[in-house]
């Protein structure tokens, strides 16, 4: 019997920070090395073409996201790892699925509306669109679990939605796709701990997989947490939730107590969780590293072998779609 299919991807809009990690790339390892499925990973370059970056700089960002998540344990082995637009039936079926989707469906869309409010002088027609694009990066490959967290629910919903529209009109083909609930952290932004991190906010609030020791011991310093004594407040919670994450299970407990009965000097917080997590990522860092620097066409050929593979699994899925809705 074939192994089930899962699908993720990630923008490359800027450098893997630990909310990345421990709410996707973690989990991949982990899926990944579990040999129970069919991992497809790919960098979202076409979503990516909604915010401000220049030709150049989106360029360079693929190649560097494709270097962190391969030195964050992605193996081309293992993995069918691909870039978005090197598989071009995405943009196709995207555009059928466009022609069976509701646009009231759209405006339901609570990213939409995010997103919309951080960039309020580019809200294009991809930013209202793009769930109907994630709707077939998924069905392309006939997925049946996409790994995600409980905030991302709804998205997988649509999809579900847009397959049977599509069947409805066409023919029962795409089959509702179920969601791979994952328990994920919710890291928060180091300077707004009220706000979910995200390299839109800016780089003071987020730690970057490959953050140098000194680089986030000084992003760690300026975390807003609360007075001395305080207690429950959002940018401690943050914190000690990092430290459970990267450090020593009994450091954690110790600090945790601290906290609780109002005597935690955050001071010795912070210096105790920027080692811990510059040392969970030093090999991360070596990794990263050797790969920009040396093994760029290493890199570039895992992508084209990728999309290779992925191209086959979506062309089928394509030729059948054609037949379906009358271009064949």
């Amino acid at each position: 019997m074939s192994k089930p299919v899962i699908i993720s991807g990630i923008q490359p809009t800027g450098n893997l920070h630990i909310g990345n990690y421990l709410g996707a790339v973690k989990n991949w390892v982990e899926l990944q090395n579990s040999g129970k499925y069919e991992l497809y990973i790919f960098i979202a370059d076409l979503h990516a073409l909604t915010g401000a970056q220049t030709a150049a700089e989106r360029r360079e960002q693929i190649l560097v996201t494709a270097a962190e998540l391969l030195a964050a344990g992605l193996d081309p082995k293992k993995t069918i790892f691909f870039v978005q637009s090197h598989v071009p039936e995405h943009t196709e079926l995207a555009w059928i699925f466009n022609t069976v989707t509701p646009n009231a469906e759209l405006y339901r869309m609570t990213q939409f509306k995010d997103k919309s409010e951080r960039q309020e002088k580019n809200i294009n027609a991809g930013l209202f669109t793009y769930p109907i694009l994630q709707a077939a990066d998924i069905l392309l490959y006939r997925t049946t679990l996409v790994p995600i967290g409980q905030d991302q629910v709804q998205h997988l919903e649509l999809t579900s939605d847009i397959a049977r529209w599509f069947n409805n009109r066409y023919s029962e083909y795409f089959a509702p796709v179920k969601p791979l609930l994952t328990a994920v952290p919710k890291v928060m932004s180091l300077l707004e701990p009220t706000k979910k991190m995200s390299k839109s906010l800016g780089l003071g609030h987020t730690l970057e997989l490959a953050d140098e020791p000194a680089v986030i011991l000084n992003k760690l310093k300026k975390a807003v947490t609360a007075t001395e004594g305080g207690q429950g407040a959002p940018g401690a919670a943050n914190l000690l939730l990092l430290l459970k994450q990267f450090g020593q299970a009994s450091v954690y407990k110790e600090f945790a107590e601290a906290e609780k009965n109002g005597i935690i000097q955050y001071g010795q917080l912070k210096q105790e969780l920027a080692s811990a997590i510059s040392g969970y990522f030093e090999k991360f860092r070596l990794a990263r590293k050797i790969k920009l620097k040396n093994k760029p066409e290493e890199i570039e050929n895992y992508l084209k072998t990728g999309a290779e593979q992925a191209r086959r699994a979506a062309e089928k899925t394509m030729s059948d779609v054609r037949r379906l809705v009358g271009l064949r």
